[in-house]
């Protein structure tokens, strides 16, 4: 194994250019579009739970307080880790380990998807019970879910703010 590359014999590579042992790159925020997509499917799939059930004989899944509950705790965990974030990279002007703040990106990235699925589906879900007969209890916990879920995509896309740096290129 060698440590640098073979050079390029006809000379077709990239030219090299000062600082060049350092990743170029940037990422543009979580479109809104792509997190309504999520929370669509999850929609979606919240509310043929309930039908998908009723026509298999199955008894449609309960939903409890201990799921809002869980879904708050995430929210509250993610808030306090972008608070934590935005007072070091923009307060005190620190900057992060590049793999804590690649870490951070992927976590609030993650976590906003997943959470919009998880609102959506609990929405759904709790939309399906509004004309049924009975609701066993389920509807309005469902709710609490949906509203906590999206708590949760609020915090994770204001942890993926925090990570956003000023661009320190003075190229127009």
């Amino acid at each position: 194994m060698r440590d640098s590359p073979e050079p390029d014999p006809l000379g077709d590579g990239p030219e090299p250019g000062p600082g060049d042992g350092e990743p170029h790159g940037s990422l543009e925020p979580t479109p809104p579009t792509v997190v309504a997509g999520w929370a669509l499917a999850g929609l979606v799939l919240g509310w043929v739970l309930h039908y998908a059930s009723d026509r298999m004989g199955n008894v449609p899944p309960l939903v409890t307080w201990g799921q809002p509950l869980a879904l708050v705790l995430l929210a509250v965990i993610l808030g306090y880790v972008a608070w934590a974030t935005w007072r070091t990279v923009h307060v005190r002007r620190e900057r992060l380990q590049p793999h804590q703040a690649v870490n951070r990106l992927v976590l609030a990235r993650a976590s906003a998807l997943v959470a919009a699925l998880v609102a959506g589906g609990y929405l759904g879900y709790a939309l399906s019970w509004v004309r049924a007969d009975t609701d066993n209890g389920r509807m309005w916990p469902s709710f609490a879910a949906a509203v906590a879920g999206a708590l949760g995509v609020a915090a994770a896309l204001l942890l993926e703010r925090a990570c956003r740096i000023r661009n320190t290129d003075n190229k127009a």
